[in-house]
């Protein structure tokens, strides 16, 4: 085996860093070289320390995980996954330490002695160790512009205030494009480069599947509603897909694209998994292939693993649709995105900060 990848394991709870540390110890490819406390202590050993990638809690006496995450990015470039309560309170945390360059997150279970079951185990050690296989190539790199929007006081500004309303499937407003997005890891991160660069004109729905456990898409759409001209919301059953709104997938459901004559809406639905994923991409897109809605331009972007090529495989079979992929450089992770360029499905290969710009241009041209 070759050299493994070094862990600093920051928590202050000691069940906690002995729980997670056994299951990193576990795994070949990782090692636990120490541990911290709280923050403050964390960065004391990092001044001798040179690990690959760290796990961080977020709620800690003295120094807490985001003011960490904040000085660890001042500096050194190393790859923080978070540990995150399944609170209100936490998946807000979470989604601001995902702005802040955190690589990922594992959600804690609400019962604390569930922590080393085998789901939680695939998932920690699968994104700790893409982490720590990321080297230089981390988050950090990849600061997402505040759009003018969010530092004036302008009415678009406070536009943005007003409640979110759902209209019902028997409103008479019709879209004739439709936008559909797939991400994962760094996916957080990533749409704060897409959407809030999206016009709020812009003549189509947006649909989204970014891989998330229940009770944090929720905040990932507040908060990017916050960002953007165009209207961001957790999706719900039933309701219309309007021109300048974009629906976010909840966690632990599937977003299907529906249709009713001449409107469009989303089915929530509580089926199996698709691979290890609900929501998964592939569903989402999948589910395109039963609506006749004239044009479609798909979104991949950075994650792990494949998921989305299948679906995009079978919308390239059924329809016109043009698939943007989001290319290497820009990537935190080439997984998804990589698996739909070398199947010959995308149309283009944009750097992060253009993909806006190359969704607009599209429907544009129809």
């Amino acid at each position: 085996m070759r050299n493994k990848k070094k862990i600093l394991v920051v928590d202050d709870s000691a069940f906690m860093r002995k729980v997670i540390s056994d299951i990193i110890n576990a795994d070949s490819r990782c090692e636990v070289i120490d541990t911290a406390t709280n923050g403050k202590e964390a960065l004391e050993k990092l001044k001798n320390l040179k690990p690959d990638a760290i796990t961080l809690d977020i709620q800690m006496p003295i120094m807490d995980g985001l003011t960490m995450l904040k000085e660890v990015n001042k500096l050194y470039d190393i790859p923080i996954v978070m540990m995150s309560t399944l609170t209100k309170d936490g998946a807000v945390e979470t989604i601001k330490a995902l702005e802040l360059g955190a690589f990922d997150f594992v959600a804690k279970p609400e019962n604390i002695f569930k922590v080393n079951s085998d789901e939680i185990q695939v998932e920690l050690m699968g994104k700790l160790y893409a982490a720590a296989s990321t080297g230089e190539k981390s988050m950090t790199k990849y600061k997402p512009r505040i759009p003018k929007v969010m530092t004036s006081t302008n009415t678009t500004a406070v536009r943005k205030q007003k409640p979110i309303t759902r209209k019902s499937i028997k409103s008479s407003e019709n879209i004739t494009k439709l936008v559909a997005i797939g991400t994962s890891t760094g996916g957080p991160r990533a749409l704060q480069y897409l959407l809030p660069y999206l016009p709020e004109n812009i003549d189509a729905g947006i649909v989204v599947v970014q891989h998330m456990p229940p009770g944090f898409t929720k905040s990932l759409a507040e908060r990017l509603n916050q960002l953007s001209e165009i209207t961001v919301k957790e999706a719900e059953d039933g309701e219309l897909i309007q021109k300048g709104w974009a629906y976010i997938a909840p966690g632990d459901r599937h977003l299907l694209v529906k249709q009713n004559g001449s409107n469009y809406y989303i089915e929530l639905s509580d089926g199996p998994k698709k691979g290890a994923h609900k929501p998964a991409v592939d569903v989402m897109m999948t589910s395109i292939t039963d609506i006749n809605i004239p044009h479609v331009v798909g979104v991949i972007m950075t994650g792990m693993g494949a998921d989305g090529r299948d679906g995009f495989t079978d919308l390239k079979k059924s329809r016109e649709i043009h698939i943007i992929a989001q290319d290497e450089a820009s990537c935190v992770v080439y997984g998804m995105p990589k698996s739909v360029v070398e199947a010959g499905l995308a149309d283009e290969i944009k750097p992060l900060d253009q993909i806006s710009k190359a969704i607009v241009n599209k429907l544009e041209v129809h």
